[in-house]
């Protein structure tokens, strides 16, 4: 049985469509960002949360688990400036106490969901593994220090993982059933795409100002599908000894600019949006685009989704749900 910590959240409910297929999955979440509703009804589910060490063990005694998959975190970089205590609490205090409880109960494959954010500000256009490592906010700092404690864990007591560092995770699944739900919603696509349903006035561009083609700033776009197919490939690759311990980027490749994305969605959606813009926001880089060949020549994973079709399937489940 494989444990997915955070399996009601947006990209941990991908994950647990696909696994399902082939596991027994158990989820652990205490919907304080996932969804009731985002859950497979054939996943087994437990509601509490990842630093309840009783209810860890509890776990880890009455279930056989051969891995953990660990999306559970705070993720907002501006909430994490504002209030670092909880994303030191919830990212790093909380997991250090599901790493303890796996090592007592000999469970040690693990794989953990990272973040570009890692990597700060860059200075090269495509980002690779390799690229240095300089987190800017509590948040990426949070899921860096959870990096380190994986290395020393693995050195110390053998535990086996996979780091997946993504960049920007959007879409649907093609089924239709999930989708990206978040409260407050800071992701571009469902925000562009609100708009275009009604729901929001406007849309705000921060910055046009950039070295850029057209001024703003270009991002890295992955489908959660393709997500949750990296995750897939790197439990295999652990449950079958092939890794022992790795990091990999997970992006597309394919950098687009904030006004790409929004021409994109006018374009799926046929419909025009209204857009003001607004001035640059505080740390945010011109260019984030990853080099995604190490998992491609490792795991054999590529993205199989492009803007268009993230698009298409982000518009079908938001149009379904009004």
């Amino acid at each position: 049985m494989i444990l997915v910590v955070g399996g009601a959240g947006y990209i941990g409910s991908h994950f647990v469509e696909e696994l399902i297929k082939e596991q027994e999955v158990l989820v652990l979440d205490n919907f304080s960002t996932g969804h009731k509703h985002l859950l497979n009804e054939k996943a087994q589910f437990i509601e509490g949360n990842l630093g309840d060490e009783q209810l860890l063990n509890d776990i880890f005694s009455n279930y056989k688990i051969n891995a953990v998959i660990h999306f559970a975190a705070s993720s907002l970089v501006g909430e994490s400036v504002l209030n670092p205590m909880k994303y030191y609490e919830n990212n790093v205090s909380a997991t250090i106490t599901l790493l303890k409880v796996m090592m007592e109960h000999h469970v040690k494959k693990f794989i953990f969901s990272s973040t570009a954010a890692t990597y700060g500000i860059p200075t090269t256009d495509f980002i690779t593994e390799e690229t240095a490592i300089n987190p800017i906010n509590p948040y990426g700092k949070s899921k860096l220090m959870v990096e380190w404690m994986l290395e020393d864990f693995s050195k110390s007591y053998g535990l086996s993982y996979v780091i997946l560092r993504y960049f920007n995770a959007a879409g649907a699944h093609v089924n239709g059933r999930i989708g990206e739900n978040h409260s407050p919603e800071t992701h571009l696509i469902p925000i562009v795409l609100e708009h275009l349903l009604g729901i929001r006035e406007s849309i705000s561009v921060f910055g046009n100002d950039y070295p850029t083609e057209d001024g703003t700033c270009i991002r890295d776009y992955i489908h959660v599908t393709d997500l949750a197919n990296a995750h897939l490939l790197s439990l295999n690759a652990l449950l079958e000894n092939k890794i022992h311990t790795d990091v990999f980027n997970l992006g597309n490749g394919s950098g687009y600019s904030v006004m790409e994305v929004i021409k994109t969605c006018e374009d799926v959606t046929k419909k025009s949006a209204s857009i003001v813009i607004e001035a640059r926001r505080t740390g945010d880089p011109s260019r984030l685009v990853a080099s995604s060949e190490k998992i491609t020549a490792t795991l054999g994973w590529k993205p199989v989704f492009d803007l268009v079709s993230i698009v298409e399937t982000a518009w079908k489940w938001h149009s379904s749900r009004i």
